[in-house]
């Protein structure tokens, strides 16, 4: 490998981007020039908008209290934390003169210039705005008439309830459905954002109440003395309009509401703060710094892998996909540089406009979302927003850090995956998944309840985003956080040299290089799905059981859950059996069983339908008890690297080691059925599926992979994957699916078995020897698990001596190949058994 031709590809092609208005404007033009224009731009529009001053109609304004709450066509300023907020209300009354909104003391020199501003808004709407006016507040009344209506049919239909009356409930909700939709009309027609009903006697009422509050005369004074019609706001909560002004109007209803009833408190000889005798002083004890670091906490590691991701996007699959549809990519190949090389230069290439891509993004996000705070800044924990500080640099550089690894790896897998396209525009479709998937564990790692751990530390995307987010919050020296930066760096770089690989591998390969284009056609491709069937299933189809199982799991658990959570007590240990077994057999092995009889031609060659010998199953149901031992050890040993399982788990757990049940019906559905169904699906289809691509090892590996990734919660992800490598092992080498549903059967029925001992291990000198207490948990000795590890690698290595085939895949589909084989593989198989019997 010669640096000096990696970097002249990647100077080519760098120059070749450069060329690419496509490129410019994602690398460029989005974030230096759109976000702040479209940022700043919606952030004024929308403080534009909310300025505007909406209309406000209050009926029934004669009946308002002495305290004056509308002063001319606004509410009165007094009311407004910020008195310019006033001026967003203009507020029409049906009043029959302005004293009806005015104190009574008509002696008083202070309320003379109030007088003055309410006379002459009112001779000014009598000349320019009149006909609005009447208009406006003849909507009004009709709209107060039409609430009465209402209202006294929801009266009637309470009473109709009560009184146990369906028939005449009933009519009542139809004669309210029918009246509901002319009044929503009406409202939205009218030009009112919120209409305020003064229910009629109320000055009179709220009058009476301070009387009563002033004497204090409890005995003389019923309770429903204080039972009148309060005030009703009407708004129409589908129109933005209305619904900012309902806010404003709902704040300035109850700063009125507590000064009337502090003059009344204080008129009668009270203190003021007797209707809120417990209200807390509110103490904010984060610096505004710290505030700073909170939010850009949130922001800058999600756009950090999403703009990385979108970074490489486009040039991947122009240097790929776009290469071919050009035609140079022969021209390329023919130079005297390596494919390597090339894959190299041209991996170089898309990792620098990814950084780029990513960089100019975040710079753009922190100056313009700076600003937007200062814009938006207002009242409460907003306005601290208008403070908002850019991360310190020690913080940016961990965000160049992080950067690094994250750029590679989607560089490599964009480049990978855009290898695989044809064309540009199929190079797309190939990477959207990879988009989503991305997408999906960014709004993972957004959650406030998700911090740094050591599981999700080695996580690829998971580890660089909580990390960034843990140092981003961090406001001083945080040992804690930086204990995590080597494994998540070392990680990350392995996952970006993994993926780089993969890389070169697709790039090598002469069938993905030059792959001819294919007119996709729905009905031709599932007539060819069902008429040329092969003997095993193809990788992709493999592929697609996994994702077709796994999308089954994740729409079924809502359904389980809502059963659970609705079974009683008694029942909620069978019913969680019945419901493991019918997700077992329904979601986990009818897909396989369903897409094995539909898309190949031996089933027995899907499912490694074959005899393995006494020998090997003997084996097979042998090796659990030396594995079962170091399992459990390794995975109380290694409690805290995981996260805290959910509540969920240790219920199952529960339900494994719960004595209520019958032990028979525990292994039924905790290991027989999972050993036929999960066997039948990983160790059956998917194996025989990923085995297509001639590699054995890669395909036990993914097949243990998805294994794993079926038990979704990590303690038995790391388990299951594991055992999934022994369980692809046997399965290849035994050519049989049997040893495997006896080996999983086994180690199922020890779990099983092994929560149901417990505390109730006898404190014997031959079982202390096998186990201890510790931890609260009953473990193996240290003796035990040295022959337990030396018994395992025996029965292994016995298991895995003789294989029945090689390890290049599945026999050909050439029947008078695939007859001359088993010719050869039958006839050695009762020697071999033979020999293992003696």
């Amino acid at each position: 490998m010669k640096w000096r031709n990696i970097l002249l590809i990647f100077r080519r092609e760098v120059l070749d981007q450069l060329r690419d208005r496509r490129t410019l404007f994602m690398v460029a033009v989005l974030p230096l020039l759109l976000y702040p224009v479209m940022g700043i731009g919606m952030v004024q529009m929308t403080v534009m908008f909310s300025e505007q001053p909406r209309t406000v109609v209050i009926v029934g304004a004669n009946d308002l209290p002495s305290m004056p709450l509308v002063i001319g066509d606004r509410f009165a300023k007094t009311w407004f934390r910020i008195p310019a907020d006033a001026d967003k209300l203009r507020v029409l009354t049906d009043a029959d003169s302005p004293k009806d909104t005015l104190p009574t003391d008509e002696d008083s020199d202070q309320k003379k210039p109030v007088q003055q501003a309410v006379h002459s808004t009112v001779e000014k709407l009598s000349k320019d705005e009149a006909a609005e006016r009447t208009k406006l507040v003849q909507r009004a009344t009709q709209l107060r008439e039409m609430l009465g209506q209402r209202m006294q049919l929801e009266v009637k239909a309470t009473a109709a309830r009560e009184a146990k009356q369906p028939a005449e409930v009933l009519r009542l909700e139809n004669a309210l459905r029918d009246l509901g939709e002319p009044l929503g009309a009406l409202f939205s027609s009218s030009g009112i954002q919120v209409l305020i009903v003064i229910p009629r006697d109320f000055k009179q009422n709220l009058d009476r109440l301070r009387t009563e509050l002033t004497r204090r005369d409890a005995a003389e004074t019923p309770v429903a003395a204080f039972n009148f019609p309060r005030p009703l706001i009407v708004q129409n909560s589908a129109d933005e309009k209305s619904v900012i002004a309902h806010n404003r109007v709902t704040k300035v209803m109850e700063e009125w509401e507590r000064s009337l009833l502090r003059e009344y408190l204080r008129d009668s000889g009270l203190p003021e703060d007797l209707p809120t005798p417990v209200k807390p002083t509110e103490l904010d004890l984060a610096e505004q710094h710290q505030v700073s670091a909170n939010v850009w906490a949130k922001l800058f590691p999600a756009l950090l892998i999403i703009m990385a991701l979108t970074g490489a996007f486009y040039p991947a699959v122009d240097l790929a996909a776009g290469e071919k549809e050009r035609g140079t990519m022969e021209t390329l190949l023919i130079c005297p540089a390596t494919r390597t090389e090339i894959v190299l230069g041209k991996f170089l290439t898309v990792m620098l406009f990814s950084a780029s891509t990513a960089l100019l993004n975040l710079s753009s996000l922190g100056f313009t979302g700076k600003y937007m705070a200062s814009l938006a800044a207002g009242g409460g924990a907003a306005s601290r927003l208008g403070d908002l500080s850019l991360p310190p640099l020690a913080s940016l550089v961990w965000v160049v850090v992080m950067l690094l690894p994250l750029a590679s790896l989607f560089s490599a897998l964009c480049l990978a995956l855009a290898t695989f396209a044809k064309s540009s525009k199929e190079g797309q479709y190939y990477l959207t998944p990879l988009l989503m998937v991305t997408m999906g564990l960014t709004v993972f790692c957004a959650s406030p309840a998700v911090e740094i751990e050591p599981f999700y530390s080695v996580m690829p995307v998971m580890g660089p985003a909580l990390l960034l987010k843990g140092l981003l919050k961090a406001t001083g020296p945080s040992t804690e956080i930086y204990v995590y930066a080597i494994p998540v760096l070392l990680t990350s770089i392995g996952y970006s040299l993994l993926a780089l690989w993969w890389a070169i591998e697709q790039f090598a390969s002469e069938e993905v290089l030059f792959r001819e284009a294919e007119r996709f056609d729905l009905r031709l491709w599932v007539k060819h799905l069902l008429r040329d069937k092969e003997l095993t299933p193809s990788f992709a189809e493999a592929g697609f059981c996994f994702v077709l199982i796994l999308l089954l799991q994740f729409l079924s658990m809502k359904a389980m859950q809502t059963a659970m959570a609705g079974a009683k007590d008694d029942n909620r240990a069978l019913l969680s059996m019945q419901l493991l077994m019918i997700q077992q057999i329904a979601l986990i092995a009818t897909p396989a069983l369903m897409m094995g009889v539909m898309l190949t031609t031996s089933l027995r060659r899907t499912f490694s339908l074959r005899w393995p010998g006494y020998g090997r199953l003997m084996w097979a149901v042998l090796l659990p008890f030396a594995l079962h031992p170091l399992t459990v050890e390794l995975q109380m040993s290694l409690q805290w690297f995981f996260p805290k399982p959910p509540p969920g788990l240790a219920e199952t757990l529960e339900l494994m080691s719960s004595k209520k049940l019958p032990l028979w019906l525990v292994l039924l559905a905790f290991a027989a059925t999972p050993a036929i169904c999960e066997e039948l699906a990983f160790r059956g289809f998917l194996l025989s599926g990923f085995r297509r691509s001639g590699k054995v090892g890669l395909a036990i590996a993914l097949s243990s992979l998805t294994f794993g990734i079926i038990h979704m919660i990590p303690q038995q992800v790391f388990n299951a994957a594991l055992l999934g490598v022994v369980l692809g092992t046997i399965c290849v080498r035994s050519r049989s699916l049997l040893p495997c549903v006896a080996f999983h059967f086994v180690y199922n029925a020890l779990a099983v078995l092994h929560g149901r001992a417990g505390d109730t291990v006898p404190d014997t000198d031959i079982w202390a020897w096998l186990f201890r207490h510790q931890d609260d948990a009953l473990r193996y000795q240290p003796a035990l698990l040295c022959l337990a590890a030396l018994a395992a690698i025996g029965l292994l290595n016995r298991l895995t001596r003789h294989p029945n085939i090689a390890d290049n895949g599945d026999a050909p589909a050439d029947p008078s190949r695939e007859h001359s084989q088993g010719k050869s593989e039958v006839v050695p198989a009762p020697a071999i058994e033979t020999a293992v019997v003696t």
